[in-house]
């Protein structure tokens, strides 16, 4: 019997060990060492310690990349939660042609990113973008949507929500399908219904899925980094870098690859510190209500 149990761990185990184990491995000894082209040559890595995240950390740069990637992570993650839940409660309502529209939907998401980025750099474009050309048309002043440093951060967000919010909406679909009718048929019984059938019966029953929507959605938004450099590249003056883009930066054009292994890993810190909050915010929530 342990003989069949470990003949069913142990291609997981090992499949695990080689294409996450390694990977995370390698890029923190890289973060300890004085990684660059030469080392390809050379084989030489000098080790330096800490030097690279305190390079890292203390550049004029790393401020602002963290407010951008804090202000792109929240804004983006918060209004395609809601944006979701809204369409997974509208169409969790039989009416016709539900199955086209919930399909429709679905189109950014089958979309390559690569791909989406490109139609909206081409809406969003100052003089022939179809955006200004319609806000021009209602006699408006037209937007430097991906131009201007004030606006650009905003813009990539739009693009980002546009892109997360088929995979909200299946997720919660698929979690509000399970709720039992009987529990909403008994409390209209009791006239629970609309926002308090919602409160007593929709969230507590949907929130094991909400939680994993969210933290998905957090490690999914926080690395974004081809809707970024598809946009804008990080442009303008900085506007858009956030630690994904950063860490691309140094590592893949300014060949930094030790800087660039120490923002990578700083930014993995941060995505488990924030799934780990969830998941116990979660339990937690799960105990007091027995």
């Amino acid at each position: 019997m342990r003989l069949v149990t470990w003949a069913f761990v142990l291609p997981a185990a090992i499949y695990v060990l080689v294409f996450f184990g390694y990977p995370i491995v390698s890029n923190i000894t890289m973060s300890f060492q004085d990684f660059t082209t030469a080392t390809f040559y050379t084989g030489e890595a000098p080790w330096v310690g800490f030097a690279n995240y305190v390079d890292v950390t203390t550049s004029g740069l790393f401020g602002r990349l963290t407010w951008n990637t804090a202000v792109f992570t929240i804004t983006s993650l918060t209004a395609t939660f809601l944006i979701g839940l809204g369409l997974a409660l509208f169409f969790n309502r039989y009416f016709p042609l539900s199955g086209v529209l919930r399909a429709l939907i679905l189109l950014p998401w089958l979309l390559p990113l690569i791909i989406s980025s490109a139609i909206w750099r081409r809406m969003m474009d100052e003089e022939s973008g179809i955006l200004n050309q319609v806000l021009r048309g209602l006699g408006l002043d037209g937007v430097p949507w991906l131009t201007s440093p004030d606006i650009a951060l905003f813009s990539i967000i739009i693009v980002n929500i546009w892109v997360g919010i088929p995979f909200v909406m299946v997720i919660l679909y698929g979690g509000l399908q399970e709720i039992p009718k009987d529990f909403y048929e008994a409390a209209s019984l009791d006239g629970a219904t609309g926002w308090r059938s919602f409160r007593y019966i929709t969230w507590p029953l949907l929130r094991p899925v909400v939680v994993v929507v969210l933290m998905l959605g957090f490690i999914y938004t926080i690395r974004v980094l081809d809707i970024i450099l598809a946009l804008t590249g990080g442009g303008p003056a900085n506007a858009t870098e956030t630690y994904a883009s950063e860490a691309y930066q140094l590592s893949f054009v300014n060949f930094q690859f030790g800087q660039g292994a120490a923002l990578s890993n700083i930014l993995i810190v941060v995505s488990l510190i924030v799934a780990v909050l969830q998941l116990r915010a979660n339990k937690r929530a799960s105990d007091l209500a027995g």
